[in-house]
């Protein structure tokens, strides 16, 4: 599988990458899911320390011990979990960013993160104090990169400036274009890379498609859009290609994009988006095909 470099770093991470999150909390058909991943060529693991109490983190170090010098394993922090374990509160502290990397390097078995990632942010956040956390776990040795989750263009634009961040992860598909106009060119000038989660929509852009649609619609698209749109993209490309492939190959057509980060909780989608993403890039025709029926003007109006 090809890899790409994530911004300014020295991390080639595969075009495809494993968001660990929907992995199952036993450890057996984890291990399994994980190796699947190993074997297709994936290098690229997400994992956060909010996922499954820690437990995710766990699985993650342990599947990956006897591979870890040839894995980029990436986590997030921010979400605090609260001491009755009910639920949790935003801390982007940098007392709080220092004590909960050292948890998560327990959790993975390792003694350095390769992205640590803000799992969150807001504009009220103690931003700067937030930067110099990151920087100091980075001089220390702890993690060699970071970066943050977002998909707020006020707040990724005070880290693009202010920080050494190196990617940014972000929601992006062929039904949720909203980093388009504001974010990605902005990363583009700053060298900072894009990760980008959601590729298959909550399942609507996978091969099961229609299966997966909500009454309530998907974003700004309702039901009776998805309804339409969905079988329209799927003859369209009846004769070429699967969904899921187009879905994947819409994201990496992106040069910002260094992995396209999608989850798996079965073997079988493991191997098919892989079989995606080392298909051939669309071509220009196809891309433009996709933004007419996907209506990439509906998100004049729906900001990120």
């Amino acid at each position: 599988m090809k890899k790409r470099k994530v911004g300014k770093s020295d991390l080639y991470v595969s075009e495809l990458g494993l968001g660990c999150m929907s992995l199952s909390t036993e450890p057996k058909k984890a291990q399994e899911i994980i190796e699947t991943a190993l074997e297709e060529g994936i290098n690229y693991f997400d994992t956060a320390d909010l996922y499954d109490f820690g437990q995710n983190e766990q699985i993650v170090g342990q599947s990956l011990k006897h591979v870890r010098d040839k894995v980029i394993i990436a986590t997030k922090v921010g979400n605090r979990w609260g001491e009755e374990m009910d639920g949790w509160h935003w801390d982007p502290s940098k007392r709080y960013i220092k004590e909960a990397v050292k948890n998560s390097l327990t959790r993975l078995g390792t003694d350095y993160i390769d992205l640590y990632q803000l799992h969150g942010g807001t504009m009220e956040d103690p931003i700067d104090e937030t930067i110099k956390a990151f920087e100091e776990l980075k001089a220390e040795g702890f993690i060699r990169y970071y970066g943050i989750s977002s998909i707020r263009p006020n707040v990724i634009r005070e880290y693009a400036k202010k920080s050494s961040i190196v990617s940014v992860m972000m929601q992006y598909s062929m039904l949720d274009r909203r980093p388009d106009e504001q974010a990605i060119p902005l990363l583009q000038e700053n060298n900072i890379n894009i990760v980008t989660r959601g590729p298959l929509a909550k399942g609507l852009l996978s091969n099961k498609m229609l299966e997966k649609a909500s009454e309530q619609g998907f974003l700004d698209y309702s039901n009776q859009e998805l309804n339409s749109i969905l079988p329209l993209l799927r003859e369209k490309f009846a004769d070429s290609r699967t969904t899921t492939e187009i879905a994947l190959q819409f994201n990496l057509a992106q040069p910002v994009v260094s992995s396209v980060v999608a989850g798996a909780s079965k073997v079988e989608q493991i191997r098919e988006n892989a079989k995606a993403v080392r298909a051939n890039p669309l071509s220009e025709n196809e891309i433009s095909l996709i933004q007419s029926i996907t209506k990439a003007n509906k998100y004049e109006q729906h900001r990120l």
